[in-house]
């Protein structure tokens, strides 16, 4: 039961954001009393860090999973571009917005582990990806990785871009797209043309 808790929650989480949805809603959508949820979580706040916690190791074993198969360096870029799109699909700013607002204890730990995994893993595609010559070897690999990182979140700022102008696929292909073409040779360049139109049909 615990488990059906936590997926469901996540799903009503990450749709409506942390603060919106009580609850009284995630038990009506479950079908269950609210002592139930209560007998597995003594409070919301730790339902929401138990659910934000188990859905990182989620996303974070797939991230690892793809970066393990040691594919082409830009070619991994954007598997992990599309495998986050499909898992977070109906992710809202407001969601990310609400963790940071009202959860900021729990949102500073799930971004120190987002850190450490990006690191980690752009790292290793940087690295991997001067050596093959697709990007440029006068990089500093240890900020290029940091930048990345802030900008992958900084993204998801709705004061920034607003959900009305912007969708947050765009955002996120956009931003790739941008990365590599700071950081690619002409090799690496040409490679990002053939998946852009690749992607397109």
């Amino acid at each position: 039961m615990k488990q059906k808790i936590l997926e469901k929650a996540g799903e009503l989480f990450i749709k409506y954001g942390f603060k919106s949805v009580t609850m009284d809603e995630i038990a009506d959508q479950m079908g269950i009393s609210k002592k139930t949820i209560y007998t597995h979580f003594k409070n919301k706040t730790l339902l929401v860090k138990e659910t934000v916690m188990s859905f990182f190791d989620m996303i974070a074993h797939g991230i690892d999973c793809i970066c393990e198969t040691q594919k082409d360096p830009i070619e991994e870029l954007f598997a992990i571009k599309n495998y986050t799109h499909e898992n977070l699909k109906d992710e809202s700013c407001s969601s990310h917005y609400q963790l940071q607002k009202y959860y900021p204890a729990i949102f500073q730990t799930l971004k120190t582990r987002q850190l450490e995994l990006m690191k980690s893993c752009v790292k290793d595609n940087l690295e991997r990806g001067i050596a093959l010559g697709l990007f440029r070897d006068d990089l500093d690999i240890d900020f290029i990785a940091r930048i990345y990182f802030t900008g992958v979140v900084g993204i998801k700022d709705e004061e920034t871009f607003s959900p009305e102008e912007f969708n947050y696929q765009y955002l996120s292909s956009t931003y790739l797209n941008y990365h590599i073409r700071a950081i690619a040779t002409e090799k690496g360049k040409l490679k990002l043309e053939k998946l852009l139109l690749k992607n397109e049909n």
